[in-house]
């Protein structure tokens, strides 16, 4: 289910700088920066047989070795083996790559399908045409405006924008700034042996912080009463927000508890010799979860079962870069570059550009204010006059007939408005407001998106239109219930979390809480389950012209119901 479905291709940018791009052809399966070692070299369980001991001895010594020389501090010959394995850990996760304790994402260097370096140039032209087609509309509704009013634009909505900016900005900033209470916290929590551990009493008092948090913050802008533009962007800010403050939290967590058991390590006899727990793939069974470690302590000390689970401890609280080690992140430079970094899963550090393209960010920075003024010109001019329109008749309808009539030709009226209105949507956020934060903070991963509109069925579009939230729900929903769960019932709960969002951001657009957008959002289950029958599988045109048409007639319907019923 949780599959990527993109593919890359590694080339190297001004001749030496290596780089990903997205390739139109989507295999079930990649594997990106991981070591593939000859089969003879390894015995069942996975370790290294004895006619690889020349290589095993050369990585030992090379180990041993760059405890003395290299960027990092030098290693005491007398110090603990956590730190030996901490320091180990950091160099050689330079040069290798295997499965993390805590489910990972996979940050590397790319550029995202409408890059002009991409390689993804087939539909290059209608993208070019797309444009083109918006410069026409406004041109003639400019004309049009003219003629009627003398003015060539007519934006109504322009107090809306400009009410309580100043209130909403320091808002906003107070909002985010809040979240840096889970910095000392966690500081708390790595250094308590008491109630306040992550295990025992930490975790509870970070998920009621951020229950309180949520809820005070949801409910700010129905107290002051913002406008609904301002509450939609502070409502979808606000979301993006909570979701990086659970991932910086509960994955710092898991960390102070990987540490504490590498610590206790240094006095073996007294310590947990269980293996570390791994969270179950997306794909893996419920049958084939390991069991806890609390439940599966060895009958006796193994020193090699010892130092394969230092080993893994300290790989856990390496960075995937190998450079930073836990708890070095837990400053406050570490935790605002994450704020303004643009994707919800905390890492202990992502791969970065160079340097700043400025006329790169330019470009975005300008994109972003021209896609707003679009999608501002179009609502003005296709989609308020429609509903002010049908509002009036719905009024004044006699008969349930009527009702459903003017209701219906609403909808049918703003089909095409909300199809421009979506792509600009998805253009504004995926491309350029999030391609212009990823240039201020040269994070290098700018796949934000893949090729959604080749959709077939809605869990795929869930994967590919939004890939920094599908990142956070796979990693921090689904994976985190799938050891307690079978994978539909993980599949239903993470739909359901999704569907209150879409909810919440609803209600906040339109202050009315009626439930269109989570039956909505949960009826795509059992589409998905009809799109994968033996009778429909496998039609690909088909089921891509019906998810067009149920998303065009989705985002009408959904506007007209919560506007006007």
């Amino acid at each position: 289910m949780m599959a990527e479905t993109s593919s890359f291709d590694s080339k190297h940018r001004n001749g030496h700088a290596e780089y990903h791009q997205p390739r139109a052809r989507k295999p079930n399966h990649i594997q990106l920066l991981k070591p593939h070692l000859n089969e003879d070299l390894l015995n069942p369980n996975g370790a290294l047989n004895e006619t690889a001991s020349g290589l095993s001895r050369y990585v030992g010594a090379a180990a041993q070795a760059s405890r003395c020389i290299g960027r990092t501090t030098p290693i005491p010959a007398d110090a603990p083996p956590s730190v030996q394995a901490s320091s180990d850990a950091r160099r050689q996760i330079r040069a290798q790559q295997k499965q993390r304790i805590f489910p990972s994402i996979e940050y590397v260097e790319r550029v995202s399908h409408f890059d002009p370096s991409s390689d993804y140039r087939d539909f290059r032209g209608f993208f070019v045409l797309f444009w083109i087609g918006l410069a026409i509309m406004v041109l003639t509704t400019m004309l049009r405006n003219y003629k009627d009013t003398g003015y060539p634009l007519s934006i109504s909505q322009w107090d809306l924008f400009t009410e309580k900016v100043w209130e909403l900005g320091l808002s906003d900033g107070a909002m985010v700034g809040s979240t840096a209470l889970s910095l000392p916290l966690h500081r708390l929590y790595m250094s308590s042996a008491g109630l306040f551990r992550w295990n025992k009493f930490g975790m509870a008092i970070q998920s009621i912080y951020q229950a309180v948090w949520l809820a005070f913050w949801t409910s700010f802008p129905f107290i002051r009463d913002w406008s609904w533009t301002a509450q939609v962007f502070f409502t979808l800010h606000l979301l993006a927000i909570f979701m990086k403050m659970h991932s910086y939290a509960f994955y710092n967590g898991h960390l102070s508890e990987t540490r504490r058991r590498l610590n206790d390590l240094d006095h073996p006899d007294n310590a947990s010799k269980a293996a570390a727990y791994r969270y179950p793939s997306s794909r893996t069974h419920l049958h084939e979860i390991p069991q806890s470690p609390t439940n599966d302590e060895p009958s006796h000390t193994n020193l090699a079962a010892v130092r394969q689970l230092r080993e893994d401890l300290a790989f856990e609280l390496a960075s995937p870069l190998g450079h930073v080690s836990y708890p070095q992140n837990l400053t406050m430079k570490n935790w605002a570059d994450f704020i303004f970094c643009p994707t919800l899963c905390y890492e202990l550090e992502y791969p970065r550009t160079v340097a700043i393209r400025w006329d790169e960010l330019f470009y975005k920075t300008l994109a972003v204010f021209g896609c707003i003024f679009l999608m501002t010109v179009c609502t003005e001019n296709f989609v308020l006059p429609i509903l002010t329109e049908s509002s009036a008749r719905l009024q004044s309808s006699t008969s349930a007939s009527d009702f459903g009539l003017i209701l219906g030709e609403t909808i049918g009226r703003l089909l095409f408005p909300f199809m421009v209105i979506f792509l600009l949507v998805f253009l504004v956020i995926f491309e350029y407001l999030l391609g212009a934060f990823a240039e201020i903070t040269r994070f290098a991963d700018r796949q934000f998106y893949a090729d959604w509109w080749n959709s077939c069925d809605w869990l795929e579009f869930s994967r590919e239109w939004n890939k920094p939230v599908h990142h956070f729900f796979r990693r921090h929903v689904y994976s985190a219930s799938r050891g307690h769960m079978s994978r539909p019932l993980a599949t239903v709960i993470t739909f359901l979390i999704s569907a209150l969002a879409h909810e919440l951001v609803m209600g906040c657009i339109t202050r009315k809480f009626r439930g269109y957008g989570f039956f909505a959002m949960m009826l795509q289950m059992p589409i998905v389950m009809v799109q994968r029958s033996r009778w429909v599988k496998g039609r690909t045109l088909l089921n891509n012209v019906l998810f067009w048409c149920s998303m065009i007639l989705g985002l009408s319907m959904m506007c007209a119901l919560y506007v006007l019923v």
